[in-house]
């Protein structure tokens, strides 16, 4: 059992890998940082006890990377390292690929996602495009799409509830 949740999270961690670099990247200095965010993301998943208790993958695996990221920017807060949320590097992949194996979506379930999420209302749908997908807070959001942040809020809910009711009715 344990090597089939690692082969799934090897998958998951592959599909998103790209993303998760180019998250850690607009929030982070050191490139270096950004990798090694990125990999922390993967131990995490790694040490999860029920992978299968777990709704919905990638947003629960960009939940943990968001978190990262507010923990390592207040480890530099305290080491008096300032850290700029601003900054708009992209990072390249990884420099170590998770092995041949790590595809965790097949391409059916990747066509699935896309077109539940085309399915969504526009600003639910961009939403949670501009916060998984480029990383924004939900103030940035809130400014792009002249809505209060908690109406971000809102529309990242009712967007991430819709996906779970759709995705979970393919099985």
């Amino acid at each position: 059992m344990a090597d089939g949740k690692n082969a799934l999270v090897e998958r998951l961690f592959a599909a998103h890998r790209g993303a998760l670099q180019a998250f850690f990247g607009r929030r982070v200095r050191q490139r270096s940082d950004a990798t090694d965010l990125a990999q922390e993301v993967y131990l995490r998943m790694l040490r999860l006890k029920d992978v299968s208790a777990i709704r919905d993958l990638e947003a629960y695996l960009f939940s943990v990377a968001s978190n990262l990221a507010k923990e390592h920017a207040a480890a530099g807060s305290r080491r008096g390292v300032s850290v700029s949320v601003d900054e708009a590097t992209i990072q390249d992949q990884l420099a170590q690929m998770p092995n041949a194996e790590g595809e965790i979506l097949s391409a059916q379930q990747v066509t699935r996602l896309r077109a539940v999420l085309r399915g969504l209302p526009p600003k639910c749908h961009a939403a949670v495009v501009l916060q998984y997908v480029h990383g924004q807070s939900h103030q940035q959001i809130a400014e792009h799409l002249h809505v209060s942040p908690r109406m971000v809020k809102q529309y990242i809910g009712q967007a991430l509830a819709l996906c779970r009711r759709r995705m979970a009715r393919w099985g």
